[in-house]
């Protein structure tokens, strides 16, 4: 059965058909991963200029072009990087999930110092671990996300107390713009954990899970605006966010992972 992905032989009596050597250049080589590497790189909240300039604008395949790594080649020519989430914008990541598919192996001191090298200025290679090749890709295996946000304005008692209805609540019916719609969904399906984690004189920091589905996922500025309307609020006084961070992805395997 022929593979469909391999240019198939020229006619030879057809005068228009390329030569062979032609036809091979013409199609992307493959080049099919042996070794797959999961990196998690801190990096700093992006703005929308950011992301048209270096960094986010060339996307993780732009941004590891030129480190020297075999990477592994897709029929299309693409090479085999594969981010786990989008980090949203204004948003910090502290352990970003990336997989990279080499089509060679390399050593991990080849690959940390190669990926080391391609960063931008202000990121950061926090973990490199070997992968199997076959394991579920990136995407399909985050179940949440971990957040930390700073927070001002309402009293740490408030917030506490904000908190505890939430997750107490069977159902937090909110709406959200969509395009050019508005979508009614269930927050609470999507709020895994959700408490004060400390105070001071900055403000005080709450830590957020949500839970993270290729059909669902959680977002943690609805969290912070049901915190202050019904039925947990009104609080006190309106909440401020001072910093937004993501501190780490929950994969499928990580022994703390919420069930599906």
């Amino acid at each position: 059965m022929t593979n469909p992905s391999e240019p198939s032989a020229p006619i030879a009596d057809d005068p228009s058909s390329p030569l062979p050597e032609a036809r091979a250049r013409a199609v992307p080589p493959l080049a099919p991963p042996r070794q797959r590497w999961r990196l998690r790189i801190a990096q700093p909240a992006a703005t929308e200029a950011d992301r048209r300039t270096e960094g986010g604008g060339r996307g993780w395949a732009g941004i590891l072009a030129g480190c020297g790594l075999p990477f592994a080649v897709e029929g299309s020519g693409r090479v085999r990087v594969m981010p786990a989430a989008p980090l949203p914008l204004g948003v910090a990541g502290e352990r970003e999930v990336v997989d990279v598919y080499l089509a060679e192996r390399r050593m991990i001191v080849d690959v940390r110092t190669a990926i080391t090298g391609a960063l931008p200025a202000g990121w950061r290679l926090v973990e490199v671990h070997d992968v199997w090749t076959g394991a579920p890709a990136a995407p399909a295996a985050v179940v949440a996300a971990d957040y930390r946000v700073l927070v001002a304005g309402p009293p740490r008692w408030a917030l506490e107390g904000a908190a505890l209805t939430l997750l107490g609540a069977e159902a937090l019916p909110r709406q959200r713009r969509k395009e050019k719609r508005t979508v009614a969904y269930d927050l609470r399906p999507l709020l895994v954990d959700l408490r004060v984690r400390a105070s001071d004189s900055e403000g005080v920091t709450l830590a957020l899970r949500l839970r993270h589905a290729p059909d669902a996922v959680g977002r943690p500025e609805e969290v912070l605006a049901a915190l202050g309307e019904p039925p947990a609020g009104p609080l006190p006084s309106p909440l401020v966010v001072g910093s937004l961070v993501r501190e780490r992805l929950v994969m499928a395997d990580d022994p703390d992972a919420p069930p599906r």
